[in-house]
C-alpha cells in the first residue's frame, strides 16, 4: 500500500544556512519529498547553486538572502519567503560554525581563551544560529498553529571535543534550547527537534579531517578509528532525517528529540 508520511508537498520550507555543504544537503532533500524550500544565507552565489541543483533535480527552491545576527534581517527575509512560496512550515536552523579564537591550540591554555573569542562562536552557534530564526520564523509558526523546526545540534553537544571549547559548550546549548522549546510550543502545533551530525567534511572542518590529498589527518584517522562504521559521514546522509522531522504525518508525536547521525560515534565509550 502506498504512503504518503514522508510527502512534503504543500510545505514551505526555509533552510538557513542552505549555502552550506550539510545544508545544501538538506535543501534538496526538503525539496526532493516535495516541499518548496528557500535557501537562506549570505552568499548568493552559493545560494544559487544550490538552486540550481534542486531545480535541476525536479524541485522548486529560491534563494533568499539574510544575516541570520539580524533579527530584522530575518524578518524580512521571512516575509519576503512568504510572499513569494507561502509561510513558512519547516524551519531547518543550520547556520553556524567555529572561530580560530574560540578554540583552544594543542598544549594551548584555556584561561588564556579570549571571551571575545567565546562570546563569537556562542553568536554564531546559539544567537544567529538558533534563538534569532526560531524567535522570528517561530511567532509566525505558533500564529498559524503549525510548524516544524529543526536545529542542527552536534555530537559536540554530547561529547564535548578536544580544543572545541567554544563550539562544545554552544552546540550543548543549542540542543538544551531545543528541548525547552519544545515544551513551550508543544501544544502550539509547533514540533521542536535537533539533529546532531557526527563528523562530515565540509567548508569548517575539511582541513582537520583531510589533508590535501585527501588522506586522513591524525586527528580524522583518530574519529574514523572511534567510528564503527569506519569513515565519515556524507552529506546526502542527513536526509533521512530531516525529511522524517520536517514530516507532518511521519513525526506528528515527535517533539523535543535529538537525532543523532554519527556512524555509531557515540556508541564507543572505550
Amino acid at each position: 500500500m502506498k504512503t504518503d508520511l514522508f510527502d512534503l508537498s504543500g510545505e514551505v520550507a526555509a533552510v538557513l544556512g542552505g549555502t552550506g555543504v550539510l545544508g545544501g544537503a538538506m535543501a534538496e532533500a526538503l525539496a526532493g519529498a516535495g516541499a518548496r524550500v528557500a535557501v537562506v544565507g549570505r552568499s548568493e552565489e552559493r545560494g544559487i547553486e544550490c538552486v540550481r541543483r534542486i531545480e535541476a533535480a525536479g524541485g522548486f527552491a529560491i534563494f533568499q538572502h539574510a544575516d541570520a545576527m539580524s533579527r530584522d534581517s530575518l524578518a524580512a527575509a521571512r516575509d519576503a519567503i512568504k510572499a513569494k512560496l507561502g509561510p513558512v512550515s519547516v524551519l531547518v536552523n543550520g547556520a553556524g560554525g567555529n572561530k580560530p579564537d574560540g578554540t583552544v591550540p594543542p598544549g594551548g591554555d584555556f584561561c588564556k581563551l579570549s571571551l571575545e573569542g567565546w562570546e563569537a562562536v556562542f553568536d554564531l552557534n546559539l544567537v544567529g544560529g538558533t534563538l534569532l530564526p526560531s524567535q522570528v520564523f517561530g511567532e509566525a509558526m505558533v500564529a498559524a498553529g503549525k510548524g516544524s523546526i529543526i536545529n542542527i545540534a552536534s555530537m559536540s553537544s554530547l561529547i564535548p571535543l578536544s580544543r572545541v571549547v567554544a563550539y562544545s559548550a554552544s552546540k550543548a546549548a543549542v540542543l538544551n534550547l531545543t528541548l525547552w522549546l519544545a515544551r513551550e510550543w508543544a501544544t502550539k502545533g509547533v514540533r521542536v527537534n535537533a539533529i546532531s551530525p557526527g563528523f562530515f567534511p565540509a567548508e569548517q572542518n575539511r582541513r582537520m579531517l583531510l589533508k590535501d590529498d585527501g588522506t586522513y589527518t591524525e586527528r580524522g584517522q583518530s574519529i574514523v578509528g572511534h567510528t564503527p562504521m569506519g569513515r565519515f559521514g556524507e552529506a546526502k546522509e542527513l536526509a533521512g532525517a530531516v525529511v522524517w522531522l520536517a514530516s507532518p504525518r511521519a513525526a506528528s508525536f515527535v517533539t523535543g528529540q535529538n537525532i543523532v547521525v554519527d556512524g555509531g560515534f557515540s556508541s564507543v565509550t572505550i
